[in-house]
């Protein structure tokens, strides 16, 4: 089995998102399948800091144990009303056209920004960065998401690209109105899950894929990660919150409360999923 490449794909789903990624990353090591030595990983969103921190050599049980730590002067973010009609309005507009659809949103991103209804961007880095292991690319094949705000076009980042690792993450993990779009060489990016959740399709070619996806189903253009694996000559996995999951999740996946809980519910899920995902990633 030496010869099947293998990838993890990580996606979005905010600050819970991170800790129910890792909860399950944590307990599937546990029972014996590691996916932190995938031969690739791909990191969309709250994917991209997952990402980063397993394909540093961080070790899973202290990247859990910091999901367990009180969020201290940690405060919850929140996508408001107003912005959530934005996001319909650019949706109804874009008629199922993907990248008018990112164009749209990319725009209700800067104007958010300009009205100071977001962080400036040197906070968000200052929070993306305090999250990360470390700030330079790995040795091995990370590959990180964002979007053109500007433009709307889908962008890949990774250890080739030129562009430092904290400015990849942030800008994966820039969520239209409520955080501001990064700045990578001169341009204006937002979060890759305004493409997909999951951007699963990256691992296309890939022999064994495991998919961690806390928002697994596409809205409008957005696809959903059963689209995106389906037809993949791999054999794939796909993981996404089961019922307990969710309700340690809560209806706010930025609220830095619900972070233990969903690391905690991630773990005890990554029993239930073992031998499923054992199956995909060794046969």
């Amino acid at each position: 089995m030496s010869d099947q490449r293998t990838a993890l794909v990580l996606g979005g789903g905010g600050i819970t998102g991170i800790a129910w990624e890792i909860g399950v990353l944590a307990g599937l090591a546990e029972a014996g399948t590691d996916l932190s030595g995938a031969d690739l990983v791909v990191g969309t969103s709250a994917g991209s800091v997952v990402g980063a921190q397993v394909t540093s050599g961080a070790d899973l049980e202290a990247l859990y144990a910091r999901q367990l730590e009180p969020p201290a002067q940690e405060r919850a973010a929140r996508m408001t009303r107003a912005a959530l009609a934005r996001y319909g309005w650019a949706l109804l507009r874009s008629r199922g056209d993907d990248v008018a659809f990112r164009r749209r949103v990319g725009a209700l991103a800067l104007a958010a920004e300009r009205a100071g209804l977001t962080p400036s961007e040197q906070e968000r880095l200052d929070v993306i960065g305090s999250r990360l292991v470390g700030r330079e690319w790995p040795d091995r094949p990370l590959v990180l998401t964002a979007v053109d705000a500007h433009t709307g076009e889908f962008r890949t980042f990774d250890r080739d690209s030129g562009v430092p690792l904290l400015q990849a993450v942030a800008a994966s993990c820039a969520v239209p109105g409520v955080y501001p779009p990064v700045t990578v060489d001169g341009s204006r990016y937002v979060d890759g899950g305004m493409r997909s959740a999951a951007n699963a399709d990256l691992a296309d070619g890939c022999d064994r894929v495991v998919v961690l996806a806390p928002i697994p189903r596409g809205v409008g253009p957005m696809a959903s990660v059963d689209a995106q694996v389906t037809g993949m000559v791999a054999r794939v996995a796909v993981v996404a919150p089961d019922a307990d999951s969710r309700r340690a999740i809560g209806r706010n996946v930025l609220d830095p409360a619900a972070r233990a809980g969903s690391a905690r519910a991630g773990r005890d899920q990554a029993a239930r999923v073992a031998e499923r995902v054992s199956e995909a990633w060794r046969g």
